[in-house]
């Protein structure tokens, strides 16, 4: 069995329970300066990830740059993983309706809101999965939209060889500066371009450092402009680019998570086996060492809390050496 060294993996947060270090979770970490230089890196950032969620920006901008009639909140949501509360999902149904589509069109799968309290509203009123609750709903509408006003299939535009599918991995391509290794199937059955964790930072940092007017300065702005819709309430995402202006964040299944200040200089992170947890120490310790903060956000995201019968016992924080 090939250790997390060997698969070039490194330690990047250890998980203590009453003074032990009971676990760690490997995996990744790269920053790239404002030219797509690396700057600092642990583990091989060179081998290929699929960027997740963390990719929606580029497919915002592909959704743009083929004419989809998108600006403000409705480009932060195409641009999302939206929590399905009742604002993300009643203009995800209004971005529909604007081009005579429905809930029917879209090709994610159903799903029931993420946060708690819009779950169990939905679960008490008898409802129960539907499509535009899935947090990648609001990205699904956009494609539409893009296919809808190009003239493209509408049934087919989930398709890796669909033209919109296409124009996204040319996006994808440009902006990381390399030729996308794997074409793989996302949690919300869109096509998925596998590049490496240093051409995702590159990416990444490029499209919220671009030139006024650009169609990657459009989908950056309007992210930052719309927390609210990027995520929800009490997501991470939300919280950081609320607390800090500018700066554009965006994470992804299976522990990707991106951060990228205003002059471009990104940070990237891949948690090997995919913990949540794992993610957030390791993107506010970075974002620490490059000048950003005190914020009392990075208080609350920058330690996880291990618990013991119901009280903290422990922590998940970042791993010593790691800068």
């Amino acid at each position: 069995m090939t250790s997390p060294e060997q698969a070039g993996w490194v330690e990047l947060v250890r998980v203590y329970r009453s003074g032990f270090h009971e676990g760690s979770h490997f995996g990744a970490l790269v920053v790239t300066d404002p030219d797509g230089e690396v700057v600092h890196a642990r583990g091989n950032v060179d081998a290929a990830v699929f960027p997740r969620s963390s990719n929606k920006p580029f497919q915002a901008v592909a959704m743009l740059e083929a004419g989809a009639d998108l600006a403000g909140a409705d480009l932060a949501l195409a641009s999302a993983s939206h929590s399905g509360e009742p604002q993300h999902v009643d203009r995800v149904q209004a971005m529909l309706a604007a081009d005579d589509l429905t809930e029917d069109d879209l090709g994610c799968p159903e799903a029931l809101p993420y946060g708690e309290a819009a779950r169990l509203d939905v679960l008490r009123a008898g409802g129960g999965p539907r499509r535009v609750y899935m947090n990648c709903s609001g990205k699904h509408a956009g494609m539409l939209r893009a296919s809808r006003v190009q003239g493209w299939d509408l049934p087919g535009y989930l398709s890796t060889d669909h033209p919109l599918q296409q124009r996204v991995g040319a996006v994808v391509a440009r902006l990381a500066g390399e030729t996308p290794s794997a074409v793989g199937i996302d949690g919300c059955g869109a096509p998925l371009f596998a590049i490496s964790l240093t051409g995702l930072a590159r990416a990444f940092g490029r499209v919220n450092a671009a030139p006024a007017g650009s169609t990657e300065q459009q989908v950056a702005s309007a992210m930052r402009a719309a927390p609210e819709m990027v995520g929800g309430t009490g997501r991470d995402d939300t919280l950081l680019m609320t607390a800090l202006p500018g700066v554009l964040v965006k994470g992804g299944a299976e522990g990707v998570h991106c951060a990228a200040l205003p002059d471009g200089t990104c940070v990237a992170v891949k948690i090997a086996d995919g913990g949540d947890r794992a993610r957030m120490p390791v993107l506010i310790g970075a974002l620490r060492e490059l000048g950003l903060g005190p914020d009392p956000v990075f208080d609350q995201l920058g330690t996880g809390t291990v618990l013991g019968g119901g009280q903290p016992v422990g922590t998940v924080s970042v791993a010593p050496g790691l800068w």
